[in-house]
């Protein structure tokens, strides 16, 4: 009894499909050990001491400029984690800078009433 083309192809069709997970990628952590030594990216920002960071700007309110809050579209879309739009942000004055900590890599950055440590290569929140 001749095979019909239909049920070749369904059966072909059938063999790809079993087949596919086989041929994926294994997952993070199993597979061949080195085979991407040496690339790794770090994510993560420094830890800020916020408190610490409270009290200067507590303490030093003089220095801070006037400013109004931001309009609502802007800060809905300022986040932690994603681009500063441009524009937007406005240096402090330097006495207040050189008493806010330090972290190599990042600025600080007044946002309408709002203080951000920058990432300064990136421009990221």
């Amino acid at each position: 009894m001749p095979i019909k083309p239909q049920t070749t192809l369904s059966i072909g069709l059938c063999v790809l499909l079993a087949a596919s997970p086989v041929l994926a990628n294994p997952p993070p952590g199993k597979g061949k050990p080195g085979q991407h030594d040496g690339v790794q990216i770090d994510l993560r920002g420094p830890t800020v001491d916020v408190e610490r960071v409270r009290i200067i700007l507590g303490d030093n309110r003089q220095l801070i400029g006037p400013t109004s809050s931001l309009p609502p579209g802007i800060a809905k879309n300022l986040a932690r984690g994603k681009p500063l739009p441009p524009g937007i942000d406005k240096n402090f004055d330097s006495r207040l800078i050189s008493r806010l900590p330090y972290y190599e890599g990042y600025e600080w950055k007044q946002i309408g009433r709002d203080v951000v440590l920058l990432a300064i290569a990136t421009g990221i929140v």
